[in-house]
């Protein structure tokens, strides 16, 4: 079998990063036809094709940000490693791989990770987003120490995992402020027929947010659906709809988007789980978040919301 070529994966690495040929040739003082023919040797040894065209520039493809992906851990260690030759007093940098779901609240998993990087060993914190099947696919060969998703494991997958319950909340609905002054009545009458952007079919609630809603006659005008919490909140403060997240979070939703906290819905869980290889939680920055779930993230539901005071739906 042929060996990788380090310096082919260095063009690639600088190339990628700088988003184009021209710019990575100055940074590696080199010309851009050097680079040009040392990246075709490169994707003729691998047998995939890293780039494609995008407008003037350049833009990865799946196999070519899979494999910046590997670049990224492999030039990171030798730096650490040039790090420690210079300073042997140097701590051992724990590496910590974590996977987040795009279904998972982007404020939640902040929140939980955070308290990882203020462990006395210091750590390197290295964060992957995708979906939940890729994730797991990452997490069986061992490029990911722990997965934060909404969900626990599917059983019908062929993966050995454990998933650890690291807390839960009931959901609150949110919406601009021009938006809720519309509504009329109390809730959860006042959403009916309102715009609403609803979660999409890899969040784990859908079905239970849509069942709730109609057992009370509810009609969602569903105007989009996303699977990505950070877009749906960003669309939500446009005043593009209605959108609910975990009422865990509500002051800091409020806070950061701008938005007012219609009502809660107690009916309807947010599940959050930590996806390990390991029955026991033995990982140092795994340990730190699970106590942080415990502790802060779900200890208390919520907070005052901005302009209007959320009523409950149980």
């Amino acid at each position: 079998m042929q060996s990788l070529n380090y310096k082919h994966l260095k063009y690639f690495w600088v190339v990628a990063k700088a988003g184009g040929i021209a710019r990575a040739a100055q940074q590696l003082h080199i010309t851009p036809h050097t680079i040009s023919g040392q990246l075709g040797e490169f994707q003729e040894t691998l047998g995939v094709e890293l780039f494609r065209r995008a407008g003037r520039g350049l833009e990865l493809t799946d196999a070519g940000r899979r494999i910046l992906g590997y670049a990224e851990d492999i030039f990171a260690m030798g730096d650490e490693l040039l790090e420690a030759l210079r300073d042997d007093t140097v701590k051992r940098i724990l590496p910590f791989r974590v996977g987040i779901a795009d279904s998972v609240s982007k404020s939640v998993a902040y929140q939980l990770v955070e308290p990882a990087l203020r462990l006395e060993a210091p750590v390197r914190l290295v964060c992957r987003e995708g979906r939940l099947t890729n994730l797991l696919a990452e997490l069986a060969i061992h490029r990911l120490d722990m997965i934060i998703a909404d969900r626990p494991m599917p059983a019908n997958l062929n993966v050995r995992g454990y998933s650890h319950l690291l807390g839960q909340s009931g959901l609150s609905v949110f919406g601009a402020g021009a938006l809720v002054q519309g509504l009329s009545g109390a809730f959860p009458a006042s959403i009916d027929n309102a715009p609403f952007l609803l979660p999409g079919e890899d969040v784990a609630i859908r079905h239970k947010l849509i069942q709730w809603a109609e057992a009370k006659g509810l009609r969602l005008r569903v105007v989009g659906e996303f699977d990505d919490s950070a877009l749906v909140k960003s669309f939500g403060q446009a005043g593009a709809g209605l959108f609910v997240a975990p009422t865990a979070i509500a002051g800091h939703v409020c806070e950061q988007y701008k938005v007012v906290e219609v009502g809660r819905i107690d009916a309807v869980l947010e599940q959050v789980y930590a996806i390990t290889t390991e029955r026991r939680l033995t990982h140092p920055a795994v340990v730190a978040i699970s106590k942080a779930a415990r502790q802060n993230v779900f200890k208390v539901a919520g907070g005052p919301s901005r302009r209007r005071g959320p009523d409950r739906d149980r």
